[in-house]
């Protein structure tokens, strides 16, 4: 009876003795938020393991606008997965549905917003320290128009989050943007650069490539609308990136504010390839034929795709696809002439490579300021293009023949 009174004072004894890891402080917990534009820095202190998790806090509250598209789903579940609190604004309630998946524990927070609204932007974004712009709109509609999307609502979005003190903003453009491009889409997103820097200085602008994934509109296209990608006898150059990789980039940019504030990154692919080249990858890994669509001319082409367009209300192809189709992507020319030394681990932008600079003339960075080696499409494609293989021949497995050693975690200042 005596040993059992004591228990309770033995074991309060060793719980006093005993070290509580979980309760200390050390300095790197502690993040001084400076704002490059002045104003009170703002203190960050994290909690939870020192690897961060989705049980961790980053001290990070972010929103990113464009959330539901193809990146920006995949962008969310890194930045959350560190422990960061992350803003997801929706449009409507079919995006809304979309967002039921990004759920956990209270850090993912849908507001619903619209792009022509400032008040609705402000009250999305003022309480984050960072802001990311992935809205774009590569096709028209009777309500958007490549200058609303990609030009005014970025610029508006940019100007909100510079008045509301946010520290840090990312804006989502593209590898070929451009004033002089024959793409009205590519010009828009160079003049969407103009308009969030105009706004916001310190912006950190990412141009990635065409981008393959499990819902992409490159390799699940191909498989399924092969003649797309016979135009122009399917000669085009293109550097597919996996959108996994820009996701990681974007992450590691908000962690790293020596290395991106007021910076330009090129996310292309790390290898050239052609739309043929492509077809036959696809075929390989379907197990089907080549496809022998015919090539189409392309004023027939856009005659067609401007006539579709207009009589269906929903969106096909469009003649700003069909021009984009016959455009090289940025720094093929350089790749092909590494190619022939020894192939790339990634495009460089400092291989003698003049032409390609911010949009305040800055100098272009890449994978190797984020410490990062983009993966080959032909690493990926069988886990997006599976399941257009017939029944027979559905599991047969698929060698490579190469063996991806694993990745390195490095920190970026």
């Amino acid at each position: 009876m005596v040993s059992a009174r004591l228990a309770p004072v033995a074991r309060a004894r060793i719980a006093k003795a005993t070290p509580q890891f979980g309760s200390k402080r050390f300095a790197h917990d502690l993040i001084i938020q400076n704002n490059p534009r002045g104003g009170t820095p703002t203190p960050i202190i994290k909690h939870g393991p020192a690897t961060g998790g989705r049980s961790s806090v980053s001290g990070h509250t972010v929103t990113v606008f464009g959330c539901t598209g193809f990146l920006g789903r995949y962008l969310v579940h890194k930045i959350a997965k560190l422990g960061t609190q992350v803003i997801v604004p929706y449009r409507d309630e079919d995006e809304k549905r979309h967002l039921r998946v990004m759920g956990d524990l209270g850090q993912i927070v849908p507001m619903e917003w619209d792009a022509r609204n400032p008040d609705q932007i402000y009250e999305c974004l003022k309480h984050s320290d960072a802001v990311y712009n992935l809205t774009g709109r590569d096709h028209e509609t009777r309500n958007f128009k490549f200058e609303d999307v990609n030009v005014k609502a970025a610029g508006l979005i940019a100007s909100v989050a510079a008045q509301a003190g946010v520290s840090r903003f990312f804006h989502v453009s593209h590898l070929n943007a451009s004033p002089d491009s024959a793409s009205a889409f590519y010009r828009s997103k160079y003049a969407g650069e103009r308009a969030v820097r105009d706004a916001f200085p310190e912006a950190t602008i990412a141009r990635p490539a065409g981008m393959y994934g499990h819902e992409d509109w490159l390799l699940n296209a191909m498989a399924q609308y092969p003649i797309l990608y016979k135009l122009n006898n399917g000669r085009t150059k293109i550097l597919p990136v996996h959108v996994l990789d820009v996701a990681q980039a974007l992450g590691i940019m908000l962690t790293a504010p020596l290395t991106s504030t007021a910076s330009t990154f090129a996310l292309a692919g790390p290898a050239v390839h052609t739309y043929n080249s492509l077809l036959n990858l696809v075929a390989a890994m379907t197990m089907n034929p080549p496809s022998t669509a015919p090539t189409v001319p392309k004023a027939v082409a856009k005659a067609f795709a401007t006539v579709s367009n207009r009589a269906l209300w929903w969106p096909t192809v469009n003649a700003d696809e069909i021009e984009r189709k016959y455009i090289d992507d940025f720094g093929v020319e350089l790749m092909e002439a590494a190619a022939a030394e020894e192939k790339p681990s990634g495009w460089s932008v400092g291989d003698g490579n003049a032409k390609m600079v911010g949009i305040d003339g800055e100098a272009i960075k890449s994978w190797a300021d984020l410490d990062m080696e983009p993966d080959h499409v032909e690493e990926h494609a069988i886990k997006f293009l599976r399941r257009y293989r017939a029944a027979s021949n559905f599991d047969m497995p698929l060698e490579m023949g190469t063996l991806k050693p694993p990745k390195q975690y490095h920190v970026v200042p």
